[in-house]
């Protein structure tokens, strides 16, 4: 029976950052995830490292403060798949006071220290490029700093980073039971196939998600001592509407917002919804009424129209958020609640969260575990680069002009989109190819054999969803008959293909 000092359960963006934190520390770890690394909520975000300007409406003044800390630390680790973003709030006499947005503003840029993100300011929108695409009635607005962030990108760099500190990663693996035995816990992992595997560790994390009550509740049997509320958010994918890299937040008359993202060169990223859920958070999907709803918020505010015929994609992720009672979804708290049962070997079970703050929950919960474990060794990834972050002054456009330089041969888009994913460890990827021809056969446009090996190899993609939706968005751009193409390829592989 393989032995180990923590079980994480739960391939998510928290279940990812502990195994990391922890490995990081000499812990020896193991992740079981029983489907892929970020298929569910952790790829379904609306893909902002932020503070949360909204949540200062509810006084969550610690909470954003939080965020706004590790919105630095974020785009300092992985320069790659995180960078500054700035977002320009529309406004007119309908909606909250204009002098009650510049408060909150001001708090916003002052209540963490800012080094690489500009102040928010007021704009005249006939003045400002990002004024044009948007309807005459709106003449003045806001612009502020947040981050962009690849969310299914961060999750993995997180595994692959647990995995060279020593973590074993099993995705498409189930904990089935779990029980505590003497002065440890003997858990049972069952595959895709069936076949089950019996461990032991010193203590477990439940970080479950959306599930974390129900593994409490079945798998584990123990008391949950905090609730979750699930809260379904949804987005829209259509044809660009815009062609400047500033994203849009829209506040609308029912005190909600919406924000409208650049979003893979040729789309714009509509979301989100906020809908109380109580179905299968596995099977959560978009319903007509979210998809009306985001196409009417973006015609409130943008020239051109758009309808539920423009909608190119769409996707949906059930939020497993701290449920405190609020009266509504919107008002739901977006901080987490760490649960420590130490009656017999150690459990802590994670509630809530959001992505901007995964970094600190986890280096919260390795805090908690590791005295207990008779390990001391001091938090360190404040100040660590996430795998292929380490570009040089941090520079991303001068990483990919250099990259371009190194490789003439390789086309500049699919230089970009490389870099962009890969960073650093784009050379790894690459291989020793010297030509397009090194990267072995185009299976679809700009995707090579190589790539795909890599991903197989190294970010344990298995099947055609994670390598065109999560570990990319190749999906939006190729044409149909992708997916069954890749999955071609990967049968004639048996999913193990060697360089």
């Amino acid at each position: 029976m393989e032995q180990y000092d923590l079980l994480v359960i739960g391939g998510g963006i928290n279940g990812a950052g502990i195994a990391r934190d922890a490995a990081g520390r000499g812990l020896r770890v193991l992740l079981c995830e029983k489907d892929d690394l970020a298929a569910h909520t952790s790829s379904a975000s609306t893909k902002l490292i932020h503070g949360g300007l909204r949540y200062l409406e509810y006084y969550a003044f610690g909470l954003v403060r939080k965020a706004l800390q590790e919105r630095e630390v974020l785009l300092d680790a992985a320069p790659h798949i995180m960078w500054p973003l700035r977002f320009v709030m529309p406004h007119d006499a309908g909606q909250r006071p204009a002098w009650l947005i510049r408060c909150g503003l001001f708090l916003y840029d002052h209540l963490a220290r800012r080094r690489r993100l500009a102040g928010s300011q007021r704009i005249r929108l006939d003045r400002h490029p990002a004024g044009r695409p948007l309807q005459a009635r709106y003449p003045q607005g806001f612009v502020y700093s947040d981050g962009w962030v690849n969310d299914a990108r961060l999750v993995v760099l997180n595994a692959i980073d647990a995995t060279e500190r020593g973590a074993t990663i099993l995705t498409r693996t189930a904990c089935i039971a779990a029980r505590r035995q003497g002065n440890g816990w003997q858990a049972t992992l069952q595959g895709a196939g069936g076949q089950q595997t019996t461990v032991s560790a010193r203590a477990v994390v439940n970080a479950a998600g959306p599930w974390v009550q129900q593994l409490l509740g079945g798998v584990i049997q123990a008391p949950a001592r905090h609730a979750i509320r699930l809260v379904k958010g949804s987005h829209i994918i259509v044809k660009r509407l815009f062609d400047h890299p500033d994203a849009y937040l829209f506040q609308n008359p029912d005190q909600r917002i919406i924000f409208a993202i650049p979003y893979e060169q040729n789309f714009t990223l509509i979301g989100t919804t906020d809908v109380e859920y109580h179905g299968d958070a596995a099977q959560v999907a978009i319903d007509s009424d979210e998809v009306a709803y985001l196409c009417q918020m973006s015609n409130r505010y943008f020239t051109q129209q758009i309808s539920p015929a423009d909608v190119v994609a769409t996707y949906s992720g059930v939020r497993p958020l701290l449920d405190d009672d609020a009266a509504n979804a919107s008002g739901v708290t977006r901080d987490y609640a760490l649960a420590l049962d130490t009656d017999g070997a150690p459990l802590l079970s994670v509630f809530g969260g959001k992505i901007t703050t995964y970094r600190k929950l986890a280096e919260q919960v390795v805090d908690q575990l590791a005295p207990l474990l008779g390990n001391t060794r001091p938090t360190w990834t404040a100040g660590a680069h996430l795998p292929g972050g380490q570009l040089p002054g941090g520079d991303f456009d001068a990483f990919v002009a250099t990259l371009q330089a190194d490789k003439p041969w390789l086309p500049a888009a699919l230089a970009l989109r490389l870099a962009r994913a890969y960073g650093s460890r784009v050379h790894t990827v690459l291989g020793n190819a010297t030509t397009l021809a090194g990267l072995g056969a185009e299976i679809q446009p700009g995707l090579y054999e190589a790539e795909l090996r890599y991903l197989v190899e190294k970010e344990w993609a298995t099947c055609a969803d994670d390598i065109l939706w999560r570990r990319s968005k190749l999906r939006l751009h190729l044409p149909a008959g992708a997916d069954a193409a890749v999955e071609a390829w990967l049968a004639r592989n048996n999913g193990q293909p060697r360089y």
